[in-house]
């Protein structure tokens, strides 16, 4: 009873992650995309990331980018709350 109990729980787990699918970015994810060739679209950033050895995750969260032929001119294109330079308390002054 046990092992059917997990299987139909896998089953729902995997289930409701393909319905609610969505775009997860964090900060180790798009550090892959920093060295991207901004200027890009999807597909070439898709490509740069599988070249590069991106996770996955990277590979599976541009593929969700809508395919219009849009040219993204940087990560925040992509990831609007991307934390810019003036999110971090960092004084370049004091060091």
């Amino acid at each position: 009873m046990l092992l059917k109990l997990r299987f139909v729980n896998l089953i729902y787990t995997f289930t409701f992650a393909q319905i609610f699918k969505a775009m997860f970015w964090t900060l180790e994810l798009a550090s892959y995309l920093e060295e991207s060739p901004w200027p890009a679209t999807r597909d070439e950033l898709i490509d740069y990331s599988i070249r590069s050895g991106a996770p996955l995750e990277v590979i599976e969260n541009l593929q969700e980018l809508d395919d219009e032929g849009e040219i993204y001119e940087s990560i925040e294109d992509i990831w609007p709350d991307y934390p810019s330079q003036e999110d971090f308390m960092f004084n370049e002054d004091e060091y």
